[in-house]
């Protein structure tokens, strides 16, 4: 099925690795041009060396820009998506992806942690899509969508702040869906999912099981029925959908991706 993303252009945000690295890869093979951002430039462009040749045309068409951004640098951010927007003609969408999880239950967390996760769940999002909003309106199927996590319906106590502030961005993508319209706002709500921070937290133990037996205990402790974690490009795959031109009378929704772990309704 075509998806419509050829000749397009999208903005990813945190697109150095894992999640953003695939919906950065999912994208240019559909035939949109994206503009990649990420505080390490040297890293992204080595991620990005194998997807298409940074900043010039590929085989089909796509292109992909690597661009250094810090998402909570308002004057940063607005540079790199005005300068993304005038190198590709055009931006058609958002993808904001750039974030992490503190690891700390509420006893065990500072005021300002909390509020640094405040600042990088909310203030990444509104810095970007503030930046983007005119290019946007000028599109004829403009769309953002947020990733986000599971933990936004279903606080998990190891994860206190994060938890907390991926809710608070579950209502603020509700909330910009209303006030942005036509453009549509979405989510993407994940659970496990394969990346560098799992991999690193599983080097450091003792290695007395492998990968796959680690993984597989860590998803029967977090109650995914599955019984794995995910993939960056499964979880790319609905990102892809939702940002999609097809997906056009779709906005103010969000889709979990987390292997079954949902216990809310």
């Amino acid at each position: 099925m075509d998806l419509g993303f050829a000749g397009r252009a999208y903005v990813v945000t945190g697109a150095s690795s894992g999640v953003g690295l695939a919906v950065t890869a999912a994208l240019l093979a559909e035939g949109a041009h994206v503009a990649a951002c990420a505080r390490d430039t040297e890293r992204l462009e080595k991620a990005l060396a194998g997807l298409a040749s940074s900043g010039k045309d590929s085989t089909d068409g796509a292109r992909v820009h690597a661009y250094a951004c810090d998402v909570l640098d308002e004057a940063a951010v607005t540079d790199f998506v005005t300068g993304a927007a005038a190198d590709l003609g055009r931006l058609d969408g958002v993808v904001n992806n750039a974030g992490r999880s503190l690891m700390s239950p509420v006893a065990n967390t500072s005021r300002d942690q909390w509020r640094e996760e405040f600042e990088l769940k909310i203030f990444s999002v509104l810095n970007t899509v503030n930046a983007a909003l005119p290019a946007l309106r000028a599109s004829d199927a403009p769309a953002v969508v947020n990733v986000n996590a599971i933990l936004a319906r279903q606080p998990e106590w190891r994860l206190g702040a994060t938890s907390a502030a991926r809710a608070a961005l579950l209502n603020l993508t509700k909330t910009l869906a209303h006030d942005l319209a036509p453009v549509r706002v979405n989510s993407v709500c994940l659970g496990l999912i394969d990346t560098g921070q799992w991999r690193r937290r599983y080097e450091a133990t003792d290695h007395s099981q492998t990968w796959d037996e680690w993984c597989a205990d860590l998803a029967a402790d977090r109650g995914v029925v599955l019984g794995r974690l995910g993939t960056a490009p499964e979880a790319a795959h609905p990102i892809l959908a939702l940002l999609s031109p097809r997906a056009s009378y779709i906005t103010g929704t969000s889709i979990d991706v987390g292997g079954g772990n949902t216990r809310h309704v």
